[in-house]
């Protein structure tokens, strides 16, 4: 893997925990060579991800679009930041450039671009690993939603297997290596 996907908020939270879960995980992806995709903001726990990976001697891309900059504040020491017009241009880009995705704590975007980017698994429009940090069971809830529409069968356990949850980066990123799409059709026969 050379490139990493993060999804995570340009808020920092309300605890501290999260923050230091994005240096760790900075300081995991330095330690094997692995670069980051991001959204591109020097804000929240998205630029505690990027100036901890840069301080680390890592590479950060970041995508906006032109109409978030302001908004956002886009980073202005990424190795490369990338402007897109729209939100599913930037969507686009980040996928293609990355190798795997991870979300970390963030809200309603971090939600829908790793549930986006696992569907899009889901229906094999890539093969790449995405994968949850779940940061003192930040996403415990959203965990037992999914479990729930599996129970409900709107969701394959093959499918909902494919979204790996870890709390620690480093057994997250292990468990990309090793990684195997599942072979199953979306749709019921």
């Amino acid at each position: 893997m050379q490139r990493i996907c993060v999804y995570c908020g340009s808020s920092p939270g309300e605890r501290p925990v999260y923050a230091e879960a994005a240096r760790a995980l900075a300081g995991e992806l330095a330690s094997r060579g692995v670069d980051a995709v991001y959204g591109g903001s020097c804000k929240g726990i998205m630029g505690v991800l990027a100036d901890a990976l840069l301080a680390a001697g890592g590479k950060v891309y970041g995508v906006m679009p032109h109409s978030l900059v302001r908004k956002e504040v886009g980073h202005a020491g990424l190795t490369e930041l990338h402007m897109t017009e729209t939100m599913h241009e930037r969507k686009g880009l980040m996928a293609d450039m990355a190798d795997g995705f991870i979300a970390m704590p963030g809200g309603f975007g971090t939600l829908e671009e790793i549930i986006e980017i696992l569907t899009w698994g889901q229906l094999g429009f890539h093969d790449k690993p995405c994968g949850l940090l779940n940061v003192d069971g930040y996403f415990d809830r959203l965990l037992a939603y999914l479990r729930h529409a599996e129970q409900e069968g709107f969701v394959k356990s093959a499918h909902l297997e494919m979204l790996m949850v870890e709390s620690e980066p480093a057994a997250l990123l292990d468990r990309f290596t090793g990684y195997v799409p599942p072979a199953v059709a979306k749709w019921r026969d």
